[in-house]
């Protein structure tokens, strides 16, 4: 038999959703920060084995909305919960889910199950689950696979909705757009990380060189010279990483130019938030 499904993740911020799919796949497909709610949009990645095609789709972490872009991002989590065959509800393993959150899951109206995740941290909370994973030592990943697959449609031939060496629906564009702005998220601190966005300006690939240009979006003018860093080492730091990135990605040489460009309280902005992808 093969099976084929979509799987929503779920979860509060820094609950492992994306380093869970970026484990499961083998490639990256997320990018993964210490920084709550650095998933802004939906992301698919694909799972693809000869028996299976399981479709993960993870979204950005369950919170309260402060601003436009916050409520973006909460509708997004309850698009990913329309038409998926299983929900996967993710809870850091150190912490204890409290009345709130249970009350959330609870109302998850469609088969789910609780994933307990960061298994191979120290300070373990006991609390219920029904699967216990690490993404980083990849303990019970195949088992999670195992349990996934008994909510999957079954077909007596392979039957795939995207073809089976796709990873991901995300065009090249927004997997760099996504590699920038993780580095950034990494190399700041404070506030300075939620009021960052990434607008790719110009992609222009040709036979054996990529041409990038892409704004780095803050919201204040005292954000950008951080950003830049001073001699602009900062900015320099995040080229060279996502230079290194690009060119492995693509196989070719990259040619990338960054800008910082201050668009104040973008966050509440609903066209801008549409601009910049999310």
């Amino acid at each position: 038999m093969f099976y084929t499904g979509y799987v929503a993740l779920i979860g509060k911020p820094n609950a492992g959703k994306s380093s869970l799919v970026n484990a499961l796949i083998g490639e990256k497909v997320a990018i993964v920060s210490r920084k709550p709610q650095t998933t802004r949009d939906n992301i698919l990645g694909i799972y693809n084995r000869e028996d299976c095609q399981i479709i993960f789709v993870d979204t950005p972490g369950v919170h309260h909305s402060k601003n436009s872009l916050d409520s973006t991002m909460m509708k997004n989590v309850r698009t990913a919960l329309a038409g998926v065959d299983l929900v996967l509800y993710l809870i850091d393993g150190t912490t204890i889910p409290d009345e709130e959150e249970l009350s959330y899951i609870e109302h998850i109206n469609c088969d789910k199950l609780v994933v307990r995740t960061k298994t191979d941290l120290k300070g373990q909370k006991s609390f219920e689950s029904d699967l216990e994973v690490s993404s980083i030592t990849g303990d019970n990943l195949e088992r999670l696979i195992e349990v996934i697959k008994g909510y999957l449609s079954a077909h007596e031939k392979p039957f795939y909705v995207y073809p089976p060496d796709y990873y991901t629906d995300k065009s090249v564009k927004f997997i760099i757009a996504e590699e920038i702005r993780e580095n950034a998220l990494n190399n700041l601190e404070r506030e300075i990380p939620h009021g960052v966005a990434v607008e790719i300006i110009r992609f222009d690939e040709r036979e054996d060189i990529v041409f990038i240009d892409a704004d780095i979006v803050c919201e204040q003018e005292s954000h950008k010279g951080i950003i830049i860093g001073k001699g602009g080492n900062l900015l320099k730091k995040i080229g060279v990483n996502v230079r290194r990135f690009a060119e492995d990605l693509l196989g070719k040489k990259i040619m990338l130019k960054l800008f910082v460009k201050v668009e104040k309280d973008w966050r509440n902005k609903p066209q801008k938030i549409k601009n910049l992808g999310y």
